[in-house]
């Protein structure tokens, strides 16, 4: 798949615990292939007790860049020389380019999510947004959404959550850069929900629940919380159409799922390292149709 390698060959990787099932090696292998990059892209098993052992060994090799997954982003948003405004509004890191002796760290997350909702011809500027869930892809989403415009974000969690509170504390730091609104709701308060998603153009579910093995999981009581025209968006892409896309989709709802997310992080941290453009429609259809 990887063009030959030569002693001028560069390192690029994905750091986390676990790496083994990621697609992303083939992705951006595949890439470097098909635009006659001389790079690598490999996948490393690190924990959190060998993370900071692997970065300095990372610059030793003079790495030109590398992604983290969990359970590495936010051990990595501490270590970075400098940071995105993505980035720095969320709390963590998933995309480090290492330049000039500087590791410079990215989210490239929310851009993954918003870039997939383009695609499908749905303009979010000016509009209102539902997210369900506060973990690290709300987080990411709730910061790339109010980065792009969108008027107000609806987010339905767990008051008493850890997760809920970091998500508060971003909301806070989002003041600084945009003009974007934030609400948050209980997660039980379904008259609430109700209510929020009459008003929105999209409804995300940013939570695992609904995610295999547990695919009878669903955040979303009915088909009577949607409205025609209602974006319906998981983050799931195992299995590709969850129960609450699948209910949504029965109700005439357009909906999409966790997959171009994952292709479009990816793409952004591709042109980030090298700067130039993902082929990103090959890549699509070798690896996500």
């Amino acid at each position: 798949m990887i063009q030959t390698i030569t002693g001028h060959t560069g390192l690029m990787a994905l750091l986390g615990s676990p790496v083994s099932h990621s697609i992303s090696p083939a992705m951006h292998n595949k890439a470097f292939q098909l635009l006659g990059l001389n790079y690598v892209y490999l996948a490393f098993d690190v924990n959190e007790n060998s993370f900071e052992h692997t970065i300095e060994g990372l610059k030793a090799l003079k790495i030109r860049g590398f992604n983290c997954t969990m359970p590495l982003k936010r051990l990595m948003y501490q270590r970075s020389d400098r940071l995105s405004t993505a980035a720095q509004i969320i709390g963590a890191v998933n995309t480090v380019l290492y330049e000039n002796g500087q590791l410079i760290g990215h989210n490239t997350d929310g851009y993954g999510f918003m870039q997939s909702v383009r695609d499908t011809g749905h303009d979010l500027t000016g509009k209102d947004m539902t997210l369900l869930g506060s973990g690290g892809a709300a987080s990411a989403i709730l910061a790339q959404a109010a980065l792009d415009g969108v008027r107000r974000i609806h987010i339905f969690s767990r008051p008493d959550s850890s997760s809920t509170h970091c998500l508060k504390n971003e909301a806070v730091r989002l003041e600084e850069f945009s003009s974007c609104r934030v609400c948050f709701y209980d997660l039980k308060d379904l008259p609430q929900l109700k209510a929020c998603l009459l008003t929105s153009a999209i409804l995300v579910n940013a939570s695992s629940v609904g995610m295999a093995p547990e695919i009878s999981g669903c955040l979303i009581p009915d088909g009577s919380y949607f409205h025609p025209g209602l974006l319906v968006a998981d983050v799931i892409y195992n299995p590709k159409e969850t129960r609450l896309l699948g209910m949504a989709k029965a109700a005439g709802c357009p909906t999409m799922n966790g997959l171009y997310m994952l292709l479009h992080q990816g793409a952004r941290a591709f042109k980030i390292w090298t700067g130039q453009a993902m082929p990103v429609e090959e890549i699509r259809n070798l690896y996500f149709s």
